[in-house]
């Protein structure tokens, strides 16, 4: 692979206009595409074949429903009532606007005697706007309709706010967060190369590379119902590793040019060096993303796929726009005056092999402590509204008139011959059920082979006693007088996503971890270091759940994330951000070990191969930790509910795997076994050798000698 690439690389020198042209016309086409081509993503979360998703889907056959909903909430003036003459007609007025907006297929009158939407004190009321659109497919332009004219009606004291699925609105990319996390990593870009022409440049190629990555995933918006995160963890991941990789080669360029190589030669060298650690890294990450599919989520395949396409364009962009751009740079990418060795990188090994037990032992049990917290972890698919904004207030509002408990209620479908019989029957049986506060009168269907049964609990969306209650209610009715019993609604489809995420992540871990294994087998010709690699990434996972549950759960430091308010972590944080950690965490192994590994097969002895191997890998790697984490940290303070935990986990995690597990476990660990380390049973020798350090570089014939320094 490396002479493959060596010579690529020494291709991109002599042919540079094309390549830079060629990426150039990919990124001109892939906006012309979006722009002609992309379409909406949705918010909505299910996972088909699941009861609550099955029921869902029956519903709105059964019962002609389905649509998205919205809940306008109306509270009246301090001191009065909705059902004074005045204030109802202002009620009814409001009614008859949201009944007319555009998409609305209904809205409930609160005052309707049949189906009353007030409260006791008759102070607050809500509306039902049922759209004719699904849930995440409630377009911008009915949206904003609907917010103005709740804006609108906030006249003479009403206090007028919505909430609801069909107003659920996918944050954009590129907010202010994500400017500062770009701009901190153009400042460590320029403070490692002491160069900020090499820093911008390196900035540039990764936009390139994330542009087309986010492009065709807004072009298969056009052609594909994508969840709304999809394109910002795609966004997310391209940019970081895309900064990465081409901070690597850059970095193995200007060390061959301070060498004394030439311009063609070092881009050769650099590309064919780095650049294979480059596409090794890379493929692991690609191979845990895709591996997402395992899984059997359809949304998470999606954003897995999506992801990994965006993380091979940075590959490619990588090892061959990089180079090419090097070649118009040359001489330019070394700083004007020579920067001498600090030695920081020199004094942080030698602490670690002087007293390698402590070192080991200090980074296992910190780690481990970290854990922790992970073990009392709680997921859910329903985030909590943005404080201030005009759902939590509604929300408020709601669960003061009616309790918490309205704001996520359960449906019970019964169906059989006399299933608004039995329904009637199983009130009841579900009355006495802990934590229910009311039980609906049943609906039956036209047909009068369905029947649904509102169950509304004393707690929250998102209480674990809501979530034992879906449980309860399944195991109380299964049967229940002959007919099909499913419960659903947003409790219910979260409680059955989480259920198979859980199920999915150790099949998961088992299987990415395995075929990583085998590559860094290939990659080192070594047991233990891919071992030892393996074991850091599973502590480095426990720390950054457990970090992300102490904060987003449990509330410690909330304030300097800026989050609204505790509660538990999103059901999709878990397996993402495993996936997305093992594949960086890898990257990091491959940079750091292959430098090492790079001593020790040059004939140096395993300790000293250590220091090697990290005083020439080790600034690389603490500046490419700290672009990613500047990166990750940008989606968190103003970051979507969705994806702030899991940018949370991801940057708290990159600084424990690269400063811990890399940087003091694995050096300690290698120092500990020796040459043992690099130990490959003979039964092993058979498997083909990746040459990830290049070691047959120097090997070239004079022509190939002659075509690189061309």
């Amino acid at each position: 692979m490396a002479r493959l690439l060596q010579r690529l690389g020494a291709l991109a020198h002599r042919r540079r206009l094309v390549f830079v042209l060629l990426w150039l016309v990919i990124l001109a086409a892939a906006g012309a595409g979006a722009v002609t081509s992309g379409g909406h993503t949705t918010t909505a979360i299910s996972i088909p074949g699941q009861e609550s998703t099955n029921a869902q889907d029956r519903i709105q056959t059964e019962f002609d429903s389905g649509g998205a909903t919205a809940q306008v909430v109306v509270k009246a003036p301090a001191g009065q009532q909705l059902t004074t003459p005045a204030n109802a007609k202002t009620l009814g007025d409001l009614v008859t606007k949201l009944s007319g907006l555009p998409g609305v297929r209904s809205a409930s009158n609160p005052l309707n005697p049949q189906a009353p939407g007030i409260d006791a004190k008759q102070t607050t009321a809500y509306s039902t706007v049922t759209y004719k659109a699904g849930v995440g497919d409630v377009t911008a332009d009915e949206q904003h309709a609907l917010l103005d004219t709740v804006n609108a009606a906030r006249t003479n004291g009403f206090t007028v706010e919505v909430t609801g699925q069909a107003i659920t609105d996918p944050t954009d990319i590129g907010g202010a967060g994500e400017a500062v996390g770009v701009i901190a990593a153009l400042v460590i870009l320029a403070l490692t190369y002491g160069s900020l022409v090499a820093a911008g440049m390196n900035l540039l190629t990764a936009a390139v590379g994330v542009g087309i990555g986010a492009l065709g995933v807004t072009i298969a918006t056009g052609f594909l119902q994508l969840q709304s995160t999809t394109p910002i963890l795609a966004t997310m991941l391209g940019l970081a590793v895309g900064i990465d990789y081409a901070l690597f080669i850059i970095s193995r360029f200007r060390q061959e040019l301070r060498g004394g190589a030439e311009v063609g030669p070092a881009i050769a060298t650099a590309v064919g060096t780095a650049g294979t650690a480059v596409v090794t890294a890379g493929s692991t990450v690609v191979i845990a993303l895709a591996c997402l599919a395992v899984a059997g989520i359809p949304f998470l395949t999606q954003m897995g796929i999506a992801a990994a396409l965006t993380i091979a364009v940075a590959v490619l962009v990588a090892i061959t726009l990089v180079p090419a751009v090097l070649s118009y740079l040359g001489r330019r990418a070394l700083p004007r005056k020579p920067r001498r060795d600090k030695g920081f990188q020199l004094g942080w090994i030698a602490s670690v092999l002087r007293r390698p037990v402590a070192a080991l032992l200090l980074a296992v049990v910190g780690l481990g402590v970290l854990a922790i917290p992970a073990a009392s972890m709680r997921t859910t698919l329903v985030p909590a509204a943005a404080q201030g904004s005009t759902q939590a207030k509604a929300t408020q509002l709601l669960s003061d008139a009616f309790g918490a408990g309205f704001n996520g209620p359960l449906i019970v479908l019964f169906e059989g011959d006399n299933a608004a019989a039995t329904a009637h029957k199983a009130t009841a049986t579900v009355q006495k059920l802990d934590d229910v506060a009311v039980v609906a009168p049943a609906i039956p269907d036209k047909a009068g082979t369905a029947a649904l049964l509102t169950v509304i609990p004393k707690s929250g969306p998102t209480s674990a006693d809501t979530e034992r209650l879906v449980g309860d209610l399944r195991n109380h009715l299964a049967g229940f007088g002959g007919a099909t019993v499913s419960v659903t609604g947003a409790t219910a489809v979260s409680v059955d996503v989480a259920a198979s995420l859980d199920h999915a992540l150790p099949i998961y871990l088992l299987l990415v971890v395995g075929l990583a294994l085998i590559l860094l087998v290939l990659v080192f010709r070594s047991l233990l270091v891919p071992l030892v690699g393996v074991v850091g990434f599973l502590l480095t996972i426990g720390a950054s759940l457990g970090a992300t549950v102490a904060v987003f759960q449990w509330g410690w430091l909330a304030d300097a994330v800026n989050l609204d308010s505790a509660g538990p972590l999103i059901s999709l944080t878990p397996i993402i951000v495993t996936g997305i950690l093992f594949g960086l965490a890898m990257d990091y192994q491959v940079f750091l070990v292959s430098r090492m590994h790079e001593a020790h097969h040059g004939g140096v002895s395993a300790r000293e191969a250590i220091t090697t191997g990290f005083r020439q890998a080790a600034p690389v790697v603490v500046a490419a930790a700290l672009i990613m984490f500047s990166v990750f940290a940008g989606f968190v303070p103003a970051g979507e509910a969705t994806v702030k935990s899991i940018a949370f986990a991801l940057a708290i995690g990159i600084l424990f795997d690269a400063f811990v597990v890399r940087m003091v476990l694995v050096p300690a660990a290698l120092a500990l076994l020796g040459r043992v380390a690099w130990w490959l049973p003979a039964w092993l020798r058979w498997l083909p050798s990746l040459d990830l350090e290049g070691a047959r570089l120097t090997a070239v014939s004079p022509e190939e000698r002659e075509k690189v320094d061309a």
